[in-house]
């Protein structure tokens, strides 16, 4: 690593823990009706308009989620395949594909933003605006409101509520994230991100451009070759087409609510989207912001400021970790492109290190950076294409997926699976111990470690047999355009990424088509709300127990001792699941570059 490396990884983790006291304060007061008059008088009305009164089981709540999300998917679906005949159309774009409008309304409903298309070459502004991007803020409210009724489970006793879905929506969006991505929005206009409603620009460049472009069959998908590579063919061009649209109001939400889905296809490597480093530096803190300070909000609402820090630092210390190592990885550099006389050592000169597929503006500091922030949190933004990392270094995105997106995580998502890790981390040491385990005063009991084995379980089934099905299929093989491990490791990525909710793609696979549309679509479906409903099942069963008081045996979970029992946890649990998969992809491909096969 870097001097310049380190520099921004400690800049990057002051400001967001100098963030997370303030807007975690907040947050706790959003759980509650707000205090100022003129407010809480229109919420009222708000609420009795809409018919919004008394609070909910986790049932109801359950039920409100599901209802309301099937609904979303349900618009963003039609939306697509009406748009040719909508408004807000300048480029006269076609209504999308069956297969790709349902893997789209599920991706952006589950926060899960993942695309298979070129945003910028296939949805008109108005499916942006009112599908895309309406999902991205009530797609991250229901996270953050599923985050509030499990902190209720914890800090109520003898209660057979946890809050009301509609309302904690209602507060989340019109207190939280409007203000905010308004805020955020002004600061990356004054940056230069596009915000307009107008139609492309052609311009004539200076130099004509030759290029291979690749052969598309009937459905636009790329050819491949009996070898599986793609069939170009040689190409010129004096004219380049500029993109335009509002774009600055849906990346500013789309980075609070951990969304990622990209307004260009080149996400926020697009210099229209990420045009300096100041705005790189913003919108990676907003990927963070909302899942640091909820751990504040957590610790506040169960009495105990220490056990949200506790939490808090068991994800930073492994974001720290997976920051270096993809730093480290990436500044090693590749020793093919040693061997072809190439000088990868940082100097005063260079950078040095593995520059493929990344910024120049940012390096492999900021690069690496934006990996490690954007697949710990719910985020499938990017800024360099995570292809092009080495072996090991691309290893890590995917592994910070796989570990639940609970480092950080969603906004709420991260949390509720990190609490859920929590429960599962008192249940082994009270195993270990001969104790009933317990925390926050709350006895863990056979049903709550039943829908705890099923949150933490259901991913990583999803994500395995995913794959499985992928590379023993004509129809899964058939757009796997890099054969071998690397082949194998796209896959294993794609659907790490889908059923955990990221939406972040390792690129080099081709998944705009009914396999990977429909299957991605189905992982990204349950790996939401079947984890989900066990979470609440799991708050209403802690809010109906009583609180029992701290004795001589009870674990302390605010402390270094737990800090480092839920790391192990996480570690364990989460990631050896995966390693004979991880096996067959990243380490066997690192172990062929460097010896050179």
């Amino acid at each position: 690593m870097t001097g310049q490396s380190w520099g921004l990884l400690l800049l990057f983790l002051a400001v967001l823990l100098a963030t997370v006291k303030p807007l975690g304060l907040y947050l706790a007061r959003l759980m509650e009706a707000p205090r100022w008059r003129p407010l809480a008088r229109c919420e009222a009305a708000v609420f009795r308009l809409s018919g919004i009164e008394g609070e909910m089981g986790w049932r109801q709540y359950a039920a409100a989620v599901l209802v309301f999300s099937l609904i979303g998917a349900l618009a963003v679906y039609a939306l697509q395949r009406l748009q040719a005949w909508l408004p807000l159309n300048p480029q006269g774009f076609a209504n999308v594909t069956p297969d790709s409008s349902f893997n789209t309304a599920v991706s952006f409903v589950t926060n899960t933003n993942w695309q298979g298309y070129g945003g910028e070459t296939t949805l008109s502004y108005l499916t942006q605006m009112l599908g895309l991007a309406v999902q991205n803020f009530l797609s991250a409210a229901t996270g953050i409101a599923v985050a509030f009724a499990l902190i209720r489970g914890f800090a109520r006793h003898s209660a057979q509520t946890i809050g009301n879905f509609w309302a904690d929506l209602y507060r989340i969006t019109a207190y939280l994230l409007l203000p905010l991505a308004f805020v955020l929005a002004l600061a990356f206009v004054s940056q230069g991100v596009v915000q307009n409603f107008a139609a492309y620009q052609d311009v004539t460049t200076l130099e004509t451009t030759a290029y291979d472009a690749p052969r598309l069959d009937a459905a636009g998908q790329p050819l491949v070759d009996a070898t599986g590579k793609p069939v170009t063919e040689p190409a010129t061009t004096q004219t380049q087409t500029l993109p335009m649209g509002p774009a600055a109001s849906q990346i500013a939400i789309k980075q609070l609510g951990t969304n990622g889905g990209g307004f260009f296809n080149v996400n926020s490597a697009h210099p229209y989207e990420n045009p300096t480093p100041l705005a790189n530096f913003l919108e990676m803190l907003a990927i963070l912001l909302i899942p640091a300070a909820l751990c504040h909000t957590f610790g506040k609402a169960v009495g105990d400021t220490r056990q949200g820090f506790a939490v808090l630092a068991a994800m930073t210390v492994i974001f720290v970790g997976a920051t270096i190592g993809a730093m480290h990885f990436e500044q090693q550099g590749n020793p093919l492109l040693t061997t072809l006389g190439a000088d990868q050592t940082a100097s005063a000169l260079q950078s040095g290190g593995n520059l493929e597929g990344k910024e120049t503006r940012y390096g492999i500091g900021a690069s690496a950076l934006w990996a490690a922030a954007t697949t710990s949190a719910s985020n499938g933004s990017v800024n360099s294409m995570h292809d092009s990392y080495t072996p090991l270094g691309g290893l890590v995105p995917m592994l910070m997926m796989q570990l639940g997106e609970v480092v950080f995580g969603g906004v709420g998502s991260g949390l509720y699976g990190m609490l859920v890790f929590a429960l599962m981390a008192v249940f082994i040491a009270g195993l270990m111990i001969g104790r009933t385990p317990e925390y926050l005063g709350k006895k863990i009991e056979a049903f709550d470690m039943k829908m705890v084995s099923i949150a933490i379980l259901m991913t990583p089934a999803l994500v395995l047999l995913g794959t499985a099905l992928a590379v023993v299929t004509d129809a899964g093989r058939a757009t796997i355009f890099n054969p071998g491990a690397h082949g194998f490791a796209e896959v294993l990525y794609a659907f790490s990424s889908a059923a955990n909710n990221n939406g972040s793609a390792f690129a080099g696979l081709g998944a705009n088509n009914p396999f990977y549309n429909g299957w991605l679509g189905i992982a990204m479906w349950f790996g939401r709300f079947a984890v989900i409903v066990p979470v609440l099942a799991i708050a209403g069963s802690l809010a109906a127990k009583k609180t029992l008081a701290q004795g001589p045996g009870t674990l302390p979970t605010h402390g270094p001792l737990f800090v480092g029992l839920l790391v192990g946890t996480v570690l364990l649990i989460g990631a050896l699941t995966y390693v004979p998969a991880l096996a067959l992809g990243p380490a066997v491909e690192h172990l062929m570059l460097w010896a050179g096969w």
